[in-house]
C-alpha cells in the first residue's frame, strides 16, 4: 500500500516538546530556502530600479505556447489532486485540487488572449486573465491550509460538486468574456499604463503568504516532500502575483512572473514524479497533503488490510486458505486493487504479511509460555493446572495434547510409550506431532503432543513449552506432597498459611486476643503404668482421633500435643468473631465423644478441659534453627489451671470467656478459685451446655 509522510498528529498548536525538525527545515536550510525564494524580488527590484535593464522582448508564439504549457501542468496536478480527494473522501485535497484547475482555466484563457492569437491586439482580458486566476487560487489555497474540522471538513465535501461546477461556470465566463469580441469591455484594448484590479493583488499575495505559513507549519509536525513543494508553489505563485503588478507587458520584469509560475507548478510536478519513482505507485502521491482525520482513518484501513492478509495466511497454513478471499482472488492481489498497489509492492505486501504472521504466531507462543509460567503458581492443583495449560496452550499451538504415565507407560491417541522410548529425554516425532517427555524428579511423568513446527524456531519453543509444563507438574506435585506433610504435623491453618507464604515461618508474634482450650487425660498416669505401651498409644490415638476433627471443624488451631495433653486455639491464626462459643462448642462436643470410647472401654482415662479468653502473643516461638508455631500469655496459662481443676469429663471456663459466649452458656459457678501462679482469686464455671 502506498506509503506517506504523514502522521495523525493534531493540527492544532497544543503545548509540549517542541516538534521535530527534519533536515528540510533545519534553521541553514530554511535560510537557504528563503534566499533562493529571495532571489526573483530581487531580480524584479533590479530591473525596475534600472529601467535600461529591463529589456522588452515581444515573442507572441513563445507566450502562448509557454502559458499554455503551464496551464497544462497545473490541470494534470489539479486532475491527480482531485482523483486522490476522491478517493480519500478529503476536503483539504479536494480544495488543493480547485487552486490547481482554476490556475489552470485562467491562464488558459491568458494564453487565448495572447495578441494575433483569437484577437488582433492586446485586450483588458489579457492583463487580466492571470491576476484574476491568481486570486481565485489564493483563496482555495488559504482554505486548504486551514486546520479544518470534521464539520468543516464534511461540509466542503458536500459541495464539492457546487464548488467545480461554479469554477468551471467561472472560467467559461471568463473565457467568452474575454475572447467574443464586442461581448463585453474585457475584449478591448487596455489603457496604454496597462490593466489592474485596483490593489487586489495584494489580498492575493496575503492569502498565499498565510497559506505558504500554515502549511509550512502544519510540515513541522508531520514532515513531507510534498507539504514543502506546497509551501514553495505558494511562494512563487505570491511573488508571480506582485511581479505582475508592473504592468511592463513584454519587458522582463512581466516575462519574470511567468517563469515564477513555471516554477511553481513544475515543482509541484517534481515533487510527485520523484514520489512516484520512490513508490512505483500515483494512489498514494498525495497523502501527505490530507487532513489529520483522513491519515488516521487510512492508517486504519492499511491495519485492516494488514490483519486481513494476517489472517488468511494463518488459515492458509490451517489448511482453509478459501475462507475469506473473496471469490477466490487473493488477498495480496484485492488489496493491491484497494490500495492501488503496483504488481511489486503487492509481492512485497505479501512477503510482509507472511513475516507478520509468522511473528505473531511466535509472539503468541511466548505469550503461553509466559502465561503458562505466571499461573502455574504454588498451591495449584494438578488437574486445574493442566486443564488451563491445555486451554492456554491450544490457542497458540494448535492441536496440542498432554498424557500423564498411568501403570509406567503413557497413552497417545492409540500408541503406548514408555521412557525408554525417549532416547536421552528427548523428543521424538510420530506422523504430524512431536512427542516430548513430561519429567518429575527425572522420570516420565507424561507426553506433550505438539503439531510438528515448520521452523527450528518452533521445535525450540515447543521443547520450552514441554519443560515449563515439566516444572509446573512437579511444583504441583511437590506441593501437594508438602501440603500432606505439614498437615499431618501442624494444623491445616498454619501449615496452609506456611505454604502459601513461607516468610510466616520468621521468629516473633502479634498480640491477638483468642480463647486457649486445654485438654488432657485424668489418670492418664496410673493408666500407663498399669498396661503395655502399645495400648497407651492406641487410647491417645482413639481419644485424639475424635478430639481433632472436632477442634478443627469448629475452626480450632491445634498448637501441641505433650504426652496426653492438648492445646488448641480459637481466633489465631484464622480469624473468629465467635471464638469463645466455637472453642466451649468444641470442648463439649469433645466430651461427649470421649464419653463414647471411654463406656465402651473401661478403665480409660476421661478428658478434662479448661477454656479461658484474653490476649496473647502469637507466632512463632524457638530459634532459627528449631521453632515452633505457639501462644504466650496469662490467658494460656489460666486456661492450663482451669483444666487442671476440672473433674473427668467437664469443661470449666474463664469468667472471660463466659463474658464472651454471653446468655446462651448452661454453668454452674466454682466460686473464686485460688490458682498457681495468680495473686487474685480467679472465678471459674462448669460449662453444661449452649442454647
Amino acid at each position: 500500500m502506498p506509503t506517506h509522510d504523514s502522521t495523525a498528529a493534531p493540527e492544532t498548536g497544543s503545548a509540549g516538546p517542541e516538534p521535530y525538525l527534519p533536515p528540510a527545515t533545519q534553521p541553514v536550510r530554511t535560510v537557504v530556502w528563503v534566499m533562493h525564494l529571495a532571489l526573483p524580488m530581487l531580480g524584479l527590484w533590479l530591473l525596475l530600479a534600472q529601467p535600461h535593464l529591463n529589456a522588452r522582448w515581444q515573442d507572441n508564439p513563445a507566450h502562448f505556447w509557454l502559458i499554455n504549457a503551464v496551464a497544462g501542468i497545473s490541470l494534470v496536478l489539479g486532475a491527480l489532486v482531485s482523483r486522490s480527494a476522491a478517493r480519500r473522501a478529503d476536503a483539504r485535497l479536494l480544495l488543493v485540487s480547485l487552486v490547481f484547475l482554476g490556475s489552470a482555466g485562467f491562464f488558459f484563457v491568458h494564453g487565448l488572449t495572447t495578441p494575433k492569437v483569437v484577437l488582433d491586439g492586446p485586450s483588458h482580458g489579457f492583463d487580466l486573465s492571470h491576476p484574476v486566476g491568481l486570486l481565485v487560487a489564493a483563496a482555495f489555497a488559504f482554505a486548504s491550509a486551514l486546520p479544518l474540522g470534521e464539520r468543516a471538513a464534511g461540509a466542503v465535501l458536500r459541495s464539492r460538486n457546487l464548488l467545480r461546477g461554479a469554477l468551471a461556470a467561472l472560467v467559461v465566463g471568463w473565457g467568452a468574456a474575454c475572447l467574443v469580441p464586442g461581448l463585453t469591455p474585457l475584449s478591448a484594448r487596455p489603457p496604454a499604463h496597462g490593466a489592474d484590479l485596483g490593489g487586489a493583488e495584494l489580498l492575493a499575495v496575503a492569502l498565499y503568504g498565510a497559506a505558504a505559513v500554515m502549511v509550512f507549519r502544519l510540515h513541522r509536525r508531520r514532515p513531507a516532500a510534498m507539504l514543502i513543494s506546497l509551501v514553495t508553489a505558494y511562494a512563487l505563485l505570491a511573488e508571480a502575483v506582485v511581479a505582475g503588478m508592473s504592468h511592463h507587458n513584454w519587458h522582463l520584469s512581466w516575462w519574470l512572473w511567468h517563469v515564477l509560475l513555471t516554477l511553481a507548478f513544475a515543482f509541484v510536478a517534481y515533487s510527485a514524479h520523484l514520489q512516484f519513482r520512490r513508490e512505483g505507485s500515483g494512489a498514494g502521491l498525495f497523502d501527505s497533503v490530507a487532513l489529520s482525520a483522513t491519515v488516521r482513518r487510512m492508517r486504519g484501513e492499511y491495519t485492516q488490510a494488514l490483519e486481513e492478509l494476517v489472517t488468511h495466511l494463518r488459515r492458509r497454513e490451517d489448511g482453509r486458505a478459501g475462507d475469506g478471499t473473496g471469490a477466490g482472488v487473493p488477498v495480496a492481489t484485492r488489496l493491491a486493487g484497494k490500495f492501488g498497489l503496483t504488481e511489486a509492492q503487492a509481492a512485497v505486501l505479501d512477503r510482509a504479511g507472511e513475516a507478520l504472521a509468522t511473528e505473531r504466531e511466535l509472539s503468541g507462543r511466548l505469550a503461553a509460555l509466559v502465561d503458562l509460567g505466571n499461573r502455574a503458581r504454588v498451591g495449584l492443583p494438578e488437574a486445574e493446572l493442566l486443564s488451563h495449560a491445555m486451554e492456554r496452550v491450544r490457542q497458540a499451538y494448535g492441536d496440542v495434547r498432554i498424557s500423564l504415565v498411568a501403570d509406567g507407560r503413557v497413552t497417545v491417541g492409540s500408541a503406548e510409550y514408555t521412557e525408554r522410548d525417549f532416547p536421552g529425554g528427548g523428543p521424538i516425532r510420530r506422523g504430524g506431532a512431536v512427542l516430548h517427555p513430561l519429567t518429575v524428579k527425572g522420570r516420565l511423568a507424561g507426553a506433550l503432543a505438539v503439531p510438528v513446527g515448520l521452523t527450528s524456531q518452533d521445535e525450540a519453543l515447543a521443547a520450552t513449552l514441554a519443560a515449563q509444563l515439566s516444572i509446573s507438574l512437579e511444583n504441583a506435585r511437590l506441593y501437594r506432597e508438602l501440603e500432606g506433610l505439614f498437615r499431618n504435623y501442624m494444623s491445616p491453618d498454619v501449615a496452609q498459611a506456611l505454604l502459601a507464604d513461607p516468610r510466616r515461618a520468621e521468629l516473633g508474634g502479634e498480640l491477638v486476643e483468642l480463647t486457649a482450650l486445654f485438654a488432657d487425660l485424668k489418670g492418664f498416669t496410673s493408666f500407663s503404668e498399669r498396661v503395655a505401651p502399645g495400648e497407651i498409644v492406641d487410647m491417645l490415638n482413639r481419644y485424639h482421633g475424635v478430639a481433632v476433627p472436632i477442634v478443627l471443624a469448629g475452626g480450632g488451631t491445634i498448637v501441641q500435643f505433650v504426652g496426653d495433653a492438648m492445646l488448641a486455639l480459637f481466633n489465631a491464626p484464622a480469624r473468629q468473631p465467635d471464638h469463645a462459643r466455637a472453642a466451649a462448642r468444641a470442648a463439649l462436643a469433645m466430651q461427649e465423644a470421649a464419653e463414647e470410647i471411654a463406656a465402651g472401654t473401661p478403665g480409660y482415662p476421661r478428658f478434662r478441659i479448661g477454656i479461658n479468653t484474653g490476649p496473647a502473643l502469637v507466632g512463632n516461638i524457638g530459634s532459627p534453627q528449631l521453632r515452633g508455631f505457639n501462644a504466650m500469655g496469662d490467658c494460656v496459662n489460666v486456661a492450663a489451671r482451669l483444666e487442671g481443676v476440672a473433674e473427668p469429663g467437664t469443661v470449666v471456663i474463664g469468667q472471660s470467656t463466659l463474658d464472651r459466649i454471653g446468655p446462651g452458656a448452661k454453668v454452674q459457678p466454682l466460686g473464686g478459685l485460688s490458682l498457681k501462679g495468680k495473686e487474685h482469686p480467679v472465678h471459674a464455671y462448669v460449662l453444661s451446655g449452649l442454647t
